[in-house]
């Protein structure tokens, strides 16, 4: 579990970056080279590949250098236990508010 824990740590970090965050948007719509990812960006080539190295160490994308271009790609599976966990914070709360307006009704009869 520590290490799933982990893991997410990884995910949440790498996507409290706006910039990281275009770069996952833009990749969720398929692969891209670093290039292409920089191209939106205000940053040095040499900026966007850092902000790379930080995706790809959290999983969130993977990486493949032919020659000189790298191309970059979405992995969907570790996106999705991140919103999974997001999913299940929200519901656990939605059960909670739940309960607090059937007490409040019941309060209120």
């Amino acid at each position: 579990m520590l290490n799933q824990e982990a893991d997410l740590d990884r995910v949440f970090m790498a996507l409290a970056d706006p910039s990281r965050r275009i770069m996952v948007a833009r990749l969720s719509q398929g692969p891209a080279t670093v290039s292409a990812l920089a191209g939106p960006l205000a940053m040095s080539l040499a900026g966007v590949v850092q902000h790379v190295q930080v995706l790809e160490a959290s999983g969130l994308i993977s990486t493949l250098k032919v020659g000189r271009t790298r191309t970059c790609q979405i992995n969907p599976a570790v996106l999705r236990s991140a919103e999974q966990w997001i999913c299940d914070r929200r519901a656990l709360w939605e059960r909670r508010l739940d309960r607090l307006g059937d007490y409040l009704d019941a309060e209120t009869s």
